[in-house]
């Protein structure tokens, strides 16, 4: 199969609600599907990413938040075959289990960051489950005592998986570009179900009040129905950020991710679909458009970690530019522009988990997609010589890359003592 159409069909998937507390759900019912009988303990042991990641936003259907509450909900009675979509059914019994449930909570400095481990003890034995390197990749598998699974933590599932992130980290802009412009039909239809599951989200969040309510209020003084291109970019902001208004206030309604993350997904879709209805573009000339986005976000995930302090919605908000000025009949040339004006903008945003200012950071970020694409057009854009810029997208990618490995690890690390200070 097709490299670029198999990576999208592995990544594009649906979630419930913030994907972190997503997997540690899934891990805490692993866990406890391998007991005999329900577990009356649970030990959690996970990167300070996960926990950054889960501690303050809403989990659905429930009034529950954190991540020794996603797991406990996982233990106690999650359905292992729903994987990230776990949380999308509870029940009153459930909920009142994990709500009484033990669950001791460590955080080991020496793990990846996308990375959860689960110990479910009863009177019958014990059993562990591992999640890591993916949100749903089980890693590690143990039944009384004995090794059911283990693989590298730090890995994808397979030699071929970790070959699709050299892949996409290697992929330039016009690789991508180039691959948008004669996909399969296969690839056309999966972005635009995804389009047509994130609009669903966002435009229940403009009729009903989620967190800061940050996309309801954007969108107030433009309405359903923008009335120019100006009007068309500002709604699609606001209703970027109406869907994760929802989604982190524990929304019951699904988001389809990327890159392990629906607010990217989020970003990566909602603003094309509303710019793309203004312009009353063909499905296909908004699918491609899609696809690019799609594609620009995994290659700059697959170049930084998938949990790091550098926030998602900016890096995903770069695709979201591409796809702006594709939709807008720009070429290679303006996108590249668009690139690194948002490398030029953007690039200090920080990470500092999931909760209801994520709204906020997408709508800049979509805010700041708009205004590269304006300046693209006019054929501007910041040269090598403005700080990390490269000449290039491409080299920018890299130092996106080199911020994110080497020049964030201690911002992480306060980021969440920050976080872990205000509860003590």
């Amino acid at each position: 199969m097709d490299t670029y159409l198999k990576v999208l069909q592995k990544e594009m998937r649906p979630a419930m609600g913030c994907t972190e507390p997503a997997a540690s759900a899934l891990a805490g019912a692993k866990a406890a599907q391998l007991l005999d009988g329900r577990p009356t303990s649970l030990e959690v042991v996970t990167s300070r990413d996960m926990v950054k990641n889960a501690m303050g936003v809403g989990l659905p259907n429930c009034s529950l938040k954190g991540i020794q509450a996603a797991v406990a909900l996982g233990a106690s009675g999650g359905d292992v075959d729903k994987g990230l979509s776990i949380l999308s059914e509870l029940s009153d019994e459930q909920i009142q289990h994990a709500s009484s449930m033990p669950v001791s909570l460590a955080i080991d400095s020496e793990v990846p960051s996308l990375y959860i481990k689960v110990v479910a003890k009863n009177e019958g034995g014990t059993s562990v489950a591992v999640i890591s390197g993916e949100h749903d990749r089980f890693s590690y598998l143990e039944q009384h005592g004995q090794v059911l699974l283990s693989l590298a933590v730090d890995a994808c599932g397979s030699s071929l998986q970790e070959e699709d992130e050299q892949f996409m980290g290697g992929s330039s802009l016009s690789d991508l570009l180039a691959w948008v412009q004669q996909a399969p039909q296969e690839a056309l239809t999966l972005v635009l179900e995804a389009k047509d599951t994130n609009m669903a989200i966002a435009q229940h969040a403009l009729e009903h009040s989620y967190g800061l309510s940050v996309g309801r209020i954007a969108a107030e003084p433009i309405g359903k129905k923008p009335s120019s291109l100006s009007e068309a970019f500002s709604l699609a902001s606001a209703m970027a950020a109406a869907a994760s208004d929802a989604r982190m206030a524990g929304c019951p309604l699904p988001v389809i991710i990327n890159s392990g993350s629906g607010n990217q997904g989020i970003t990566l879709t909602v603003p094309l679909a509303v710019v793309g209805s203004y312009l009353a573009c063909s499905e296909e000339k908004l699918a491609r458009a899609l696809l690019l986005s799609q594609l620009v976000g995994l290659a700059l995930t697959a170049k930084k970690n998938r949990l790091s302090a550098l926030c998602g919605a900016f890096t995903a908000a770069i695709g979201t530019a591409c796809g702006l000025v594709y939709l807008l009949d720009g070429t290679l040339v303006e996108m590249d522009r668009a690139f690194n004006t948002m490398v030029g903008n953007l690039t200090g945003i920080i990470c500092d988990g999931a909760k209801m200012t994520c709204a906020l950071k997408i709508y800049s970020c979509v805010e700041a997609a708009n205004l590269a694409c304006k300046l693209a057009f006019r054929g501007m854009s910041p040269g090598n010589e403005s700080g990390i810029v490269g000449k290039t997208s491409k080299e920018s990618m890299d130092f996106l890359s080199r911020i994110s490995h080497e020049g964030m690890e201690e911002t992480d690390k306060t980021i969440l003592s920050i976080m872990l200070g205000k509860q003590a």
